[in-house]
């Protein structure tokens, strides 16, 4: 049993179907584009949120290091601070899958980092140790946590530039697909929705012809030959009856041409180019000349055949 292809695009309709893709393809798009900007403003107040509490722990491990030297010393609770400036500074440059966290690829704002990392390796190698904390020198602690504020600063003040700059670029990507998908549906309504319009009310008026035709001429007719065969079964003269023989072919011709007159206005069509019917044939051409459909002869919406 030979297999019909299955042509989901077939010529005549193709334009259409492109168009409802292009509409549903623009939709996703404007909707991946809505989210990413959401993660992308997520993740950018995170990070600006994680660098500014930098500097409020670079604060905490000098007043907890001030406690162990003058007053009670909990040095687990320096030593976690410690730890989370250490880390945290790591995970702002390199990324971190469970904070969500994307690595960095700002330059400017690495080197602000480079500049930060000897003063954190210096307080984290000075105060890794509990041996340490009476030694260390309180001078060279606070120079570096104020060096560390300073740079961290800087750092903040850039990330929120960063963020202010994506968001206007996704800003603007968004109102240009905005605007691009008002285009298409304006297209769609003219070069579309319109000739469809037209088209079905093009048909409406042949049906009401047809309909016109059926109830008045071809009624009449088809009476009147059912007036002359009553009159013809009654009728006993055979010259008479050769007479209604003739008023019955008049008839049975009057018959004939309202059926012809009923098939033509079945096949008017109007021969009028339309604007849809130029760009959907611009469509097919460019579709064929890539290969991406075969060259076949069908019917489209005009009623006429294009190759």
């Amino acid at each position: 049993m030979k297999i019909r292809k299955f042509k989901p695009f077939q010529k005549g309709f193709r334009a259409y179907y492109l168009l409802v893709i292009s509409i549903v393809v623009l939709t996703i798009t404007i909707q991946s584009m809505t989210q990413y900007s959401l993660r992308k403003q997520r993740n950018a107040a995170m990070i600006v949120n994680l660098a500014g509490k930098q500097r409020m722990l670079s604060q905490r491990i000098l007043n907890e290091l001030y406690s162990c030297r003058y007053h009670n010393c909990d040095y687990a609770e320096l030593k976690l601070v410690l730890t989370k400036l250490y880390q945290m500074n790591n995970f702002l440059q390199h990324g971190n899958e469970s904070l969500k966290i994307e690595p960095l690829e700002d330059e400017e704002i690495l080197k602000e980092f480079a500049r930060l990392e000897p003063y954190v390796l210096w307080l984290h190698s000075e105060l890794n140790n509990y041996k340490k904390y009476k030694t260390v020198s309180f001078n060279d602690v606070r120079f570096r946590v104020d060096r560390f504020l300073v740079i961290m600063d800087g750092i903040v003040t850039k990330f929120q530039k960063k963020a202010e700059k994506d968001l206007k670029t996704m800003m603007v990507i968004e109102l240009e697909l905005a605007i691009f998908s008002i285009v298409i549906i304006i297209f769609e309504i003219f070069f579309i929705v319109n000739p469809i319009i037209g088209k079905i009310l093009d048909q409406k008026k042949k049906l009401t012809e047809i309909a016109w035709h059926q109830s008045h001429v071809f009624s009449s007719h088809m009476k009147n030959i059912t007036d002359l065969q009553y009159v013809l079964k009654v009728e006993k003269d055979p010259e008479r009856q050769q007479e209604i023989y003739g008023f019955i072919t008049e008839e049975l011709d009057h018959l004939k041409s309202v059926s012809s007159n009923m098939e033509k206005s079945l096949e008017e069509t109007i021969d009028e180019p339309k604007p849809h019917h130029v760009v959907i044939k611009k469509v097919e051409d460019f579709l064929e000349k890539y290969g991406l459909v075969s060259n076949q002869k069908t019917t489209i919406d005009d009623g006429k055949v294009h190759s």
